[in-house]
């Protein structure tokens, strides 16, 4: 371990809110920088304490949240983010439980100050929350936990509200955190990292879930061998080549077979159904070659000839990684030994649809619907509870298509969504190409109307004059509210409720941040765990806290609550126009000096704000406005134009489109 931790240059550059060139020429020009101490010379590494000093003399240092100053410290002089994380989770633990603190690592002792201030702020909670989000962002020696919209689309898939549910494969725990998330009574996991299986567990003790995360390996040392839960999530490693298959040749969780040596991740698919009650779901996260590889077929046919499989889901490119690979889903329900197998399995190719995205920054809340995963899960989860139901019509052109389980059971048993789909007919073709083409040519005559008129300012012209937004809340000029914590004992992340609930009274829309991003209407409920409820109001600006870059929303919709992890920023009618705040929150130069060091939380009260009269404001409001409205129906542009193109070649391939002037 070293003594004091280490800093690139590129990270320099974020926590002075600067650009690389920056760092570059400090060090050219000014001969008291810190000498790097190690690295290479083309990645050197600073002292950081150092470089802490120097840029606090040269008043470069904006002033750090806790949680950020504690991390980046944290983080270096643990050895091991992880080890790091677990050693003070522990520590927050018996604060929570109000119990003595054992004695700590002397690495680590220096911290205490900062970890209990943010305790003290938060919470140990809200402290290990604030902690685990910074660990949980990529980077050098960190795992890639599965994404939230994608884990809280598995727990919805395996219904685990109200139910006992177990991840073999826990990570870190954003599948249990997800299944608490969703109702879940107890929560169990195991993990081959005990670093990773501490850091899960302490999540799920300091908000007093039942349950435990046991560090072993799932296959070889099952922990919770015999017992049934109600359901299981899991996201296995893929591609192993060292899972224990010469030992477990006979073992009793092979309740379809023998799994070969090849297909590792059919072994895991064994091991959650073993783990299931009859009637119990389980959701795995799957590599696509497992749907047709040769040497599964046997396993897959039966699979689908005792009932077990329920449903495959291609997800879109870029949902978890690797990002660049379209993975499945696969649904599982354990099925009774004397009960006859259903007649057809839910193939779902959601992959058409592109991969994953971030809506274009900008825009206002109540408006355009859905993007990236956001939009596909919630398609997902319709169609699959029409299918759960019993709906014999489910099927969805080119999207969804319940498959008799006969047609499946070919010489391949290839389960790969997309060849299960039908073609759309050939008058159906024309048809949309030719509603697609009339959408297309509106939507581009939409965008020459719409592009930005600017002009060029005089040259010479004085650097404009800005005021941060912790200084215009301090003037009263703007509001600044949350972001708003979760209810002591509740599950982070706000209110996830994926429905209005059972009651009489339906509960009040929740906005997330997730809205914010994807540019949706609010989507989530008031599950009682806020802390506090804020009724946002037409004008309010909201900006995520956890996100790589100021993402600024204008609520044009009143009614909605603000969600967890949100900045709400409200401005004085007479002191701020709120497109024009917005605006200038979404520039280049406040995402850098609003992120934190790991470049995946915001501060906003650093982003710099122009002075201009309030006319002025306007003026600049009205013109964002139009920028972000074109920059949606630039979206809408490209994704028209690839759905015209695909059609064309579709029809031109099949017969269906002739070229213009050739006769029929």
């Amino acid at each position: 371990m070293q003594e004091n931790p280490t800093i690139t240059a590129a990270e320099i550059a974020r926590l002075a809110g600067v650009g690389r060139a920056a760092v570059s020429n400090w060090r050219k020009r000014h001969p008291d920088f810190p000498a790097p101490v190690g690295g290479t010379v083309a990645s050197p590494e600073f002292d950081l304490v150092e470089v802490e000093q120097w840029l606090r003399v040269q008043g470069k240092l904006p002033e750090l949240a806790t949680a950020d100053r504690l991390w980046r410290h944290l983080a270096a002089v643990s050895g091991s983010p992880t080890a790091g994380l677990a050693a003070v989770g522990a520590r927050l633990l018996d604060r929570h439980r109000g119990v003595p603190t054992g004695p700590v690592d002397a690495q680590l002792a220096p911290l205490l100050p900062d970890l209990d201030a943010l305790a003290d702020e938060w919470g140990p909670q809200g402290a290990f929350d604030q902690l685990w989000h910074r660990f949980g962002a990529p980077g050098p020696g960190r795992s890639l936990a599965t994404p939230d919209d994608l884990a809280d689309l598995m727990v919805g898939l395996a219904d685990v509200a109200g139910g006992v549910v177990l991840d073999p494969t826990a990570g870190s725990g954003a599948l249990l955190r997800a299944a608490v998330r969703a109702g879940c009574t107890h929560a169990y996991g195991q993990e081959l990292d005990p670093d990773l299986a501490a850091v899960a567990g302490l999540w799920l003790a300091l908000r007093d879930v039942p349950g435990e995360v046991v560090a072993g390996d799932s296959l070889r040392a099952d922990a919770f061998a015999g017992r049934a839960v109600d359901a299981v999530v899991c996201h296995p490693p893929f591609g192993a080549t060292n899972w224990g298959d010469d030992e477990l040749g006979h073992d009793p969780r092979w309740i379809v077979g023998t799994t070969p040596r090849t297909e590792p991740e059919l072994a895991w698919v064994q091991h959650t159904l073993a783990h299931l009650r009859v009637g119990g779901h389980a959701v795995l996260l799957m590599p696509p070659t497992v749907a047709s590889r040769r040497a599964g077929k046997r396993i897959r046919g039966e699979l689908l000839r005792r009932g077990h499989l329920r449903a495959v889901v291609a997800l879109p490119a870029g949902a978890a990684a690797p990002h660049a690979v379209p993975l499945h889903l696969w649904v599982l329900r354990r099925a009774a030994p004397d009960a006859p197998p259903p007649p057809r399995v839910l193939l779902v190719d959601a992959a058409a649809g592109g991969s994953v995205g971030t809506a274009a920054a900008g825009g206002s809340v109540g408006t355009a619907a859905g993007g990236g995963l956001a939009g596909t899960a919630a398609r997902v989860r319709a169609v699959w509870r029409a299918f759960a139901a019993g709906d014999a019509e489910v099927d969805r052109d080119g999207f969804a298509r319940a498959v008799p389980v006969i047609e499946l059971l070919d010489e391949d048993v290839d389960l790969t969504p997309a060849r299960r789909q039908p073609t759309i007919g050939r008058g159906a073709t024309a048809e949309h190409l030719v509603r697609t083409r009339a959408r297309l040519t509106d939507a581009v005559a939409r965008l020459s109307a719409l592009m930005p008129q600017v002009t060029a300012a005089a040259s010479g012209a004085p650097a404009p004059e800005t005021l941060s937004v912790a200084e215009l809340v301090r003037t009263g000029a703007l509001h600044l509210i949350g972001p708003v914590r979760a209810a002591p004992g509740a599950a982070p992340g706000g209110p996830g409720g994926a429905g209005p609930g059972d009651g009489d009274v339906t509960p009040a829309r929740v906005l997330t941040g997730r809205d914010v991003v994807a540019g949706t209407d609010p989507s989530g409920y008031d599950d009682g765990t806020l802390s506090e409820r804020v009724e946002l109001l037409v004008g309010d600006v909201v900006v995520p806290v956890a996100a790589p870059q100021i993402v600024p929303r204008v609520v044009s919709t009143p009614g909605a609550l603000l969600g967890g992890q949100l900045y709400l920023l409200r401005p004085h009618p007479g002191a701020l126009d709120p497109w024009f705040l917005a605006g200038q929150l979404r520039s280049s130069g406040n995402d850098r000096q609003s992120a934190s060091l790991s470049g995946t939380r915001i501060d906003v009260r650093r982003a710099q704000i122009r002075r201009l009269s309030l006319d002025e404001q306007r003026g600049h409001g009205q013109a964002y406005q139009r920028l972000v409205a074109w920059e949606a129906t630039l979206a809408e542009v490209g994704v028209l134009g690839a759905e015209l193109a695909r059609l064309t070649g579709d029809g031109l391939a099949d017969g269906a489109l002739l070229p213009e002037g050739q006769p029929d």
